[in-house]
This record gives structure tokens, sequence and C-alpha cells, in this order.
């Protein structure tokens, strides 16, 4: 409900703030006194029109602001916007602000943050609906008719049935899907993937294989130099020449000089051991020499076969991956693929069975479910056709107008037949109105204006008071073309439809306005030579004179007839407080 309303500079508002009561407020005051312009300010803050024409002259900016207490059949709705937008604060309060500037450049606020204006109208739908701006009243929603006629005719458990066989049947669907798309692509794939993976396993890679191949390439490129280099070092440590010997025969002289220098001082036999180590390295050496020269072969043939397979695996490489572990991974990967299409046939045919039997549970619990539907439809437009009967329409005649379409897709039903559905079910639904006879059924949208379409409107949101969860409704001139015994049947349903919602009413019958809650009376006067809008809530004595306004002029007789009014209402309210 509305808890607060603020107003700065919009049209002849200079500034208002208001605090609204559950139940039905009323608005009275003399015609352009600023009744609509509340109105007006209202459906701006929910997102409704707004420019610079609302500006009050002379102000650079005007600001509509208003604070929201969220019941709990729309507050989980709302919350899951306000987390979308990273919104959400209080679980329980929301605040609204719409700022229109003379530049053009309106703002939007929620909870204090910017957002974009159908931000601001989604949340404002949920919260407000306002008679006569097609814009803003749900009933004039056709994708809002189905949901209150299940709420109207507590569908819940139906429903939900429905809803988890849907659920099911959308999931197998979408699997049923991926699998197609992947059959259809086999055909191309299966060639390929066989041959990547038959190039790959035919290679036979091992990881750190080319490292090996690299080293080995180049041991078998050079060999002659290998072999040139390894005589020329064995020519210096083991063979020599008569000129130069060798490096071994000259640490064997070194050693036999320092065999003759311990004999002498046996201090340094450390040194001789030193130089013998040292002797035994030099042989170890050349031994190894010899090995690796003996390994050492000018081999082309093996040459070639190296270079083949390295050229293999740079091949790889470009088509599969950087590395020899990469290309394995791509061997592996088409594998798995190679064993998703041989066992998708299988698959689909599992899965297209499935599907079938979700079909008929679906279609089982569809049936049921529109046929609930139309019965209470029947229900819903006799219960609504009381009402206009009450509201002084009696030969207007109202529909539940279900249909069914057909789909390729969709739910076998008879005569092989199929339907479109969704997690709705498979009817499509909308609310028509015949006002006048002869004129034939219209949709919600289509009918005339005025005092008929509000009296329409009350009836049907008093029917489906329960259904509909918009918590707050305005009626703005809901008394237009309807005399006082009209306006007390009027009164008595906006009364028992504030037991539901909080309801905002613009009148000018006295007979409406004394099943008030709460009485605001809206007027007009000039400070400093301009027009400024107050409003004042009435109580006690000062309501009764301004309902004997409203009836005449203010005298005894339209005094006690005020009290009079009064008096039968409350009795009214007091003997069926539920009406």
């Amino acid at each position: 409900m509305l808890e607060e309303l603020r107003i700065y500079n919009f049209a002849i508002i200079e500034e208002l703030r208001l605090r609204f009561q559950p139940g039905l407020v009323i608005l009275t005051g003399e015609t352009g006194a600023g009744k609509s312009i509340l109105v007006d300010a209202l459906e701006a803050l929910v997102g409704g029109k707004a420019d610079t024409t609302y500006l009050r002259s002379g102000a650079e900016r005007a600001l509509i602001e208003g604070d929201f207490f969220l019941p709990e059949n729309i507050r989980e709705p709302v919350l899951e916007i306000l987390r979308r937008e990273e919104l959400d604060e209080d679980e329980e309060h929301l605040s609204l602000c719409r700022e229109i500037r003379l530049n053009g450049r309106h703002i939007a606020r929620v909870n204090g943050r910017v957002v974009n204006l159908s931000t601001l109208r989604e949340i404002g739908e949920l919260l407000v609906d306002i008679h006569g701006q097609s814009e803003h009243l749900s009933l004039l929603k056709v994708n809002q008719h189905l949901r209150l006629l299940d709420n109207f005719a507590k569908n819940d458990d139906l429903r939900s049935a429905y809803g988890e066989i849907y659920r099911q049947l959308i999931k197998v669907r979408q699997e049923l899907s991926q699998l197609r798309q992947l059959e259809q692509e086999a055909a191309r794939r299966l060639d390929v993937l066989q041959y990547q993976l038959s190039e790959i396993e035919n290679a036979h890679l091992k990881i750190g294989e080319e490292e090996t191949l690299l080293a080995e390439r180049n041991r078998l490129a050079n060999a002659e130099n290998l072999a040139k280099l390894v005589l020329q070092s064995l020519l210096i440590l083991d063979e020599g020449s008569p000129d130069h010997p060798s490096l071994l025969d000259q640490m064997g002289q070194v050693i036999h000089h320092l065999t003759g220098l311990v004999r002498l001082d046996s201090s340094q036999e450390s040194l001789l051991q030193s130089t013998e180590e040292i002797f035994e390295q030099l042989n170890e050496l050349v031994r190894s020499l010899r090995l690796y020269g003996e390994e050492i072969e000018y081999n082309p043939k093996r040459l070639n076969f190296v270079e083949d397979r390295l050229n293999l695996i740079q091949s790889l490489k470009r088509k599969y991956g950087e590395t020899i572990p990469a290309i394995l991974a791509y061997a592996e990967n088409a594998r798995r693929q190679l064993e998703e299409i041989d066992s998708a046939a299988e698959r689909i045919q599992a899965l297209s069975n499935m599907e079938a039997k979700l079909l008929d549970g679906l279609r089982d619990h569809a049936l049921r479910l529109s046929d609930q539907r139309r019965y209470q439809g029947q229900l819903l437009a006799q219960a609504i056709e009381r009402e206009l009967s009450h509201l002084n329409m009696e030969k207007a005649r109202f529909q539940v107008q279900f249909q069914q379409l057909q789909a390729e897709d969709g739910i076998p039903l008879e005569s092989d037949r199929k339907v479109a559905f969704s997690a709705q079910g498979i009817d499509q639904v909308e609310f028509l109105i015949a006002p006048n006879p002869g004129e034939g059924f219209k949709p919600l949208i289509k009918i005339a204006s005025g005092g008929e379409t509000s009296r329409l409107m009350l009836a049907l949101k008093g029917v489906l008071a329960a259904a509909d969860e918009v918590p707050c409704l305005v009626f703005d001139e809901i008394d237009q073309g309807i005399g006082g015994r009209v306006g007390t049947i009027v009164g008595e349903k906006l009364w028992r439809l504030a037991r539901h919602h909080q309801v905002f009413c613009v009148t000018h019958l006295p007979q409406l306005a004394a099943f008030g809650d709460q009485h605001l009376l809206v007027c007009k006067k000039i400070v400093a030579e301009r027009t400024i809008t107050e409003v004042q809530t009435l109580e006690g004595e000062q309501r009764v004179e301004e309902l004997a306004q409203m009836m005449g002029d203010l005298n005894p007789a339209t005094l006690q007839s005020a009290r009079d009014l009064l008096q039968l209402v409350s009795e009214k309210v007091s003997v069926s407080p539920n009406l």
C-alpha cells in the first residue's frame, strides 16, 4: 500500500506531504481544485506519462516521491526485480521517485538509486492500478487474464501438477534438440574425427620424444665434426707425437718425479696422491672419449628417418596442438566425440520415448486444467454480470473467451490435432464485455471510457478482489453518469474492495464519499498571487460539512442529511463488516 506521497512543484501543487491509511481513501473537492492532478502525480510516480507541461510555472524541476509497504502477496515478485537490478534493501518497504526537469532530462529512482524508466514502470505495475490509464490497469492487459482466472478458480494444485510435468518435458526436449543437432552434423564430423584420431594414433607419439629426436638429429648431422674433435682430443691426451708427448705420458713422468720427492720428504705424500687421482681421471676421460667415438657414425638413412619423424611431429603440432601432450589431448577429445556420436542414436530413441510419455501425462493434466478453467470462467462471468446489474448495468454481459492454437510440436489431442502449450497450459484467455444489447462482445480495452468503464472495472475488481494482487487501486471520477442510489451501491462495493486493497477514489457523490475510511478534501487558494493546491484530512464535523456541501448549500437540512448518511453507512458496515 501507499503510505506517504510527497509532491513538489507539480502543476498547481507547490508542496504536499500526504500520509494515507489502509482501506478506502476518498478525495473530494471542487472541480479544478487538483484532485485529478494528484492522480496524475501518482501515475507519473509509477512510470506513466511525465513531461515538462506538469512543471509548476517558474520551477526548474518537479519531484514526486512515494513510500510503499509491500504486502506478502506481491513481495516476492517485487523483490525479484530489485535483486535483478541490485536495488534490494528493506524487504517490506520500498521508495519510488520521479523527477521532471525543465531541460527534459527526467530521472527515476528506486530506493534512492537511479534506474531506467522501464524498471520503474515494471515495479509500478505491481503496486498501483490507475483506472482510466490502460497503461497501468492490469485488467486491460490480456496476458494477465489467465492468471486472474486461475487465482479466482484456485487452480494452484492443478497448475502445480501440470507445471512439474511441463518442466520435465522442456528439459527432455532441450536435450533432444542438442542431440539431434549433433546427429545432423555427425555424418560430416564422423569422417573428420575418425581421420584425425587415426592420424594421431598411427604416429605413436610419446611424451618427451621430440626432445630426444632433436638431440639425435644434431649428432647425426654433425658426425664428421664430432669424430674429428674426438680424435684430436685423444691425440693430445693419449697418443701424442715424437715432438709432443701425450698428456698421459707427461703425467706419468710427473708421478715418477713426485715419487722420488716423497722418498726424500714424506710430508708431500698428499701431493703425490692428488697427482695420481688426476692421472686416473685423465685415463677415465680417454676411455669415455674412445667409447663415444666408437658410437659416432655417419648414417644418412637414420638421419633421414629422424628428420621425417620430426617433420611428422611438426605437422601434427600445426593441426592439433603446440606440444605432444596437447596433440594427445586432442585425440582423446576426438575419441570422446566419436563415442557420443555412436551413443547419440540410442539416447535419442530413449528420450523420444520419454517425450511421448510426458506429452501423454501433460495432455491429461492440461485437459483437466482447461475443463476447470472453462467451468470457473462461467462462474466468473455470472458473478461479474451480477455485480454489473447492481451498478445499473443490467443489460451488460461478460464472457471469458478461450482459444487454443495449433502447433506442430504441441500436445496431441483428438483427431491428431496438436495444440500449443506453455508453462500455463494450453489455454489462451481473454475477458470480453458487451456493455449494451446488440453490440456484441468486445475486448475490455475497446470499451467506451467514462463512468461506464469505471463501473465495469469496479465490478471486475470486486469479483476478482482476492485474485487481483495489485495492492493499490485508483478510481478517478467513478461516479460519472450515476445517481445517488447507484452511488450508494458503488460506495458499498468500493468499501468491500478496500478490505483486500488500498483504494483511492475521486468522487463528487456524497453517497459514495460517506464510505471512506479516510476522507481528504482537495482545495485551491491564492497565495502571493499564485494558485496552490492544499489537502486537508477531514474528521468529525468537518467531514459532515463537506458531505453537506456536496449535497447542496450548507444549511441545517443538508447537515442533517449528511449525518444521516454517515449513520446509514456506519450501520451497514457494522452489520455486514465484509458487505
